[in-house]
């Protein structure tokens, strides 16, 4: 868990290891973890370019991306205000002036198209990887009351069509796509790569070892036609409720999801 400090209706996070820090609101609305850590690993660290990190909430999967793959520059896709004043401050931190000249924010909606979406800075085939962590919960799970939080977590109807043809239109061909989501939603996904993403390599991610998936790590290129690939599964704790050395490692910065 990244360490806290709290300034009234925000705190200031730790990540991967003080490589970087984050403001986020507390009490209310989205708070990055686990999720967001591991989809900035399933990136290259050798990385060179633009990546968009598309619905990027206070912007931790864009940050860890930065920090890891030093040739990049990421732009923090965010439509939700408070997440993106969020992203605005964390860009401002004295602890990433290493890096924040190598960062950007556009508040706009990841489901614009055509010309609304290039007026919003979104170009087409201008980035050289897509990364995204979506609400991922349906509509008919349990909603929260809190209305900034339930934005962040429930999706809507067509969700990952909407939000892969953004990807494919912003990302360069050969560029990566990169996301997490729950098992339950493998088959939108699948069916939204369609024509546009393809060598698609996912990854179970297990809390335990013998316990259901809880969440997939996929990888896919622009414009490959090659087919997917099932990786060996991501376990996040042993036996003895640990974290495992390589969840571990990809938490932190400290490793590449495909060893890359």
């Amino acid at each position: 868990m990244p360490d806290t400090r709290t300034e009234g209706l925000h705190s200031v996070d730790s990540f991967h290891r003080d490589a970087f820090r984050l403001v986020q609101p507390t009490g209310r609305g989205h708070r990055s973890g686990v999720d967001a850590m591991l989809v900035a690993s399933a990136l290259p660290g050798s990385l060179e370019g633009a990546v968009a990190d598309l619905g990027a909430g206070a912007g931790a999967a864009g940050f860890a991306v930065a920090v890891r793959c030093p040739k990049t520059c990421v732009t923090l896709v965010e439509n939700a205000p408070e997440m993106a004043e969020c992203a605005r401050r964390s860009i401002a931190l004295p602890e990433n002036a290493a890096f924040s000249d190598r960062m950007r924010l556009i508040e706009a909606d990841v489901t614009l198209s055509g010309d609304a979406r290039e007026r919003a800075g979104l170009l087409r085939n201008a980035y050289a990887a897509t990364i995204m962590n979506p609400p991922f919960n349906s509509a008919s799970d349990r909603a929260t009351p809190d209305a900034l939080k339930r934005a962040a977590h429930v999706m809507d109807d067509n969700l990952f069509e909407a939000w892969l043809r953004t990807a494919a239109a912003i990302t360069k061909p050969g560029g990566f796509l990169a996301l997490i989501a729950r098992p339950a939603s493998l088959s939108p996904i699948l069916q939204a790569l369609e024509g546009r993403f393809g060598s698609a390599r996912i990854v179970p991610v297990h809390g335990r070892a013998g316990n259901p998936a809880i969440r997939i790590l996929l990888r896919a290129q622009k414009g490959n036609r090659a087919g997917l690939t099932l990786e060996p599964p991501l376990i996040l704790r042993d036996a003895d409720n640990q974290v495992t050395e390589r969840a571990e490692a990809l938490t932190n910065g400290q490793a590449a999801l495909f060893g890359d």
